[in-house]
């Protein structure tokens, strides 16, 4: 039967731990292994320096009074307290004459200098015998033949060295599971975030279009990536409840051209027509048809603008789009008995598209002639707004927009129930938004200045500057 492996097992941020841990692992044991070295190393260099500085004064004492002077310098040392060294010293025929031991230990004649190790009992103020290691330097005398032993106990640096490896020993295997532990625990933290990633996709995909990815609030890279996640769902869930929408409000929309349309038709057939009658009714047969057309031709560059597949950014004058703008619409307000006043600062400059920017601000200002009552005030403005940013502003006289409708009148095919008499497909605010939200900038609708029975409407379109 083949054992299943944990998830997290199977994970990249496991590897990764694991990788890390192994590193880790190396270089613990190498800062331990060169610890050791190093240690050991100073110690016997210690070591060996003191032996030479030793052996130093005694060869001074040998070369200024020969081997009576060398044996009472011995002899001084080995009774001076808190020496550490033990000594040897014998004439050329091996006598013994001055030193801590019974006899020399083992060593060649041929050589000089030798080193040697062995070991001695001593006996111990309670009687017992201990074995003690012992490190030396033999040198022979070459004027008699004669030979020197200095020596030292080796116990203390035995055990120190032990010491060292027992701590090594003991670190290695810690620090190698500590690192384990560690790699395991921080994987399935990971592991556990990935899933609910996951898990997030899964129910998403299955229709649970409100799941969002949860976010604790530490700030780390799972977190970052869980609110740009949820952001993306929630323009996804925006634009399939505007699909879901777009259907019923179509058929809403373009009923009634439709049937106005079919009826026309049906009534022309039903009866004779002169050639006067059969050009008003195509005449208005197209007018319908260009409606309808005009509406998809919303609808195709509303989808193309929240797809990002329109609009170029360069460096424009806003301020010179809007006094062209200014001079169309002036005619049309005269001609529907409004006044039109502007004040345009010079010289403003945004970062932006100017046909979808000038398509915004157009729809704005027909909205403001459509719904503005005869005898109205229609103001266009374009100033400097907070924070860098610059305010295209179109304030009408007309019944305005209630509060609590202007976050809907904003969505597609969204109208209030006193514009449905006014020809329009519901878009131009929407589009207007979508202008804003692709140049980094808002839509703002607030009341105008008007009384509270027609308080006007105050739409401003703001965009940062360049």
């Amino acid at each position: 039967m083949k054992l299943a492996v944990p998830t997290f097992l199977r994970t990249t941020t496991f590897k990764l731990a694991l990788l890390y841990s192994a590193m880790f692992a190396a270089f613990s044991g190498a800062l331990l292994i060169y610890l050791y070295y190093s240690t050991v190393y100073y110690i016997r260099a210690e070591a060996d320096r003191r032996m030479d500085l030793e052996f130093e004064q005694l060869g001074n004492a040998y070369f200024t009074g020969g081997m009576e002077r060398l044996s009472q310098s011995v002899l001084e040392r080995m009774t001076r307290n808190g020496s550490t060294f033990y000594y040897y010293l014998e004439d050329s025929s091996g006598r013994k004459i001055v030193g801590h031991f019974l006899r020399m230990p083992d060593w060649n004649p041929e050589l000089d200098v030798q080193t040697v190790y062995f070991d001695v009992n001593q006996a111990e103020p309670d009687g017992t015998e201990v074995v003690h290691p012992m490190a030396g330097r033999i040198v022979r005398l070459r004027d008699n033949g004669g030979a020197l032993l200095v020596a030292f106990d080796t116990a203390q640096q035995t055990a120190i060295v032990g010491r060292i490896q027992r701590a090594i020993f003991i670190a290695a295997p810690i620090g190698l599971v500590l690192s384990l532990l560690g790699g395991l625990v921080i994987s399935r933290g990971a592991a556990r975030r990935a899933d609910e990633l996951a898990h997030t996709a899964e129910a998403v995909m299955g229709g649970e279009l409100g799941r969002r990815v949860p976010v604790r609030g530490s700030g780390d890279e799972f977190d970052r990536l869980g609110q740009r996640i949820n952001a993306m769902l929630d323009q996804l869930e925006k634009l399939i409840e505007s699909t879901r929408n777009t259907g019923n409000a179509i058929a809403h929309d373009l009923r009634s051209p439709l049937s106005r349309l079919r009826n026309r038709l049906e009534i022309a057939l039903s009866e004779p027509m002169t050639r006067e009658s059969a050009e008003a009714t195509l005449g208005e047969t197209v007018e319908e048809v260009d409606r309808v057309l005009d509406t998809f031709n919303a609808i195709l560059r509303l989808a193309r603008l929240e797809a990002g597949a329109e609009g170029e950014r360069v460096r424009m004058d806003v301020s010179e789009l809007a006094e062209e703008l200014a001079e169309l619409f002036e005619p049309a307000c005269d001609e529907a008995d409004l006044t039109f006043q502007s004040q345009i600062a010079r010289h403003l400059t945004v970062l932006g598209d100017r046909d979808l920017i000038g398509q915004a601000l157009s729809n704005l200002l027909d909205n403001a002639v459509k719904y503005t009552p005869k005898g109205g005030t229609i103001r266009l403005t374009v100033a400097r707004g907070p924070d860098g940013t610059v305010d295209l502003t179109v304030l009408d006289t007309g019944p305005g927009i209630p509060a609590g409708s202007r976050e809907r009148v904003v969505q597609r095919f969204q109208r209030m129930d006193s514009a449905r008499t006014q020809p329009g497909s519901g878009l131009g605010l929407a589009l207007v938004d979508s202008v804003a939200e692709m140049h980094g900038g808002k839509l703002i609708l607030a009341d105008g200045s008007g009384p509270p029975e027609a308080p006007g409407l105050k739409a401003t379109l703001r965009l940062s500057r360049t």
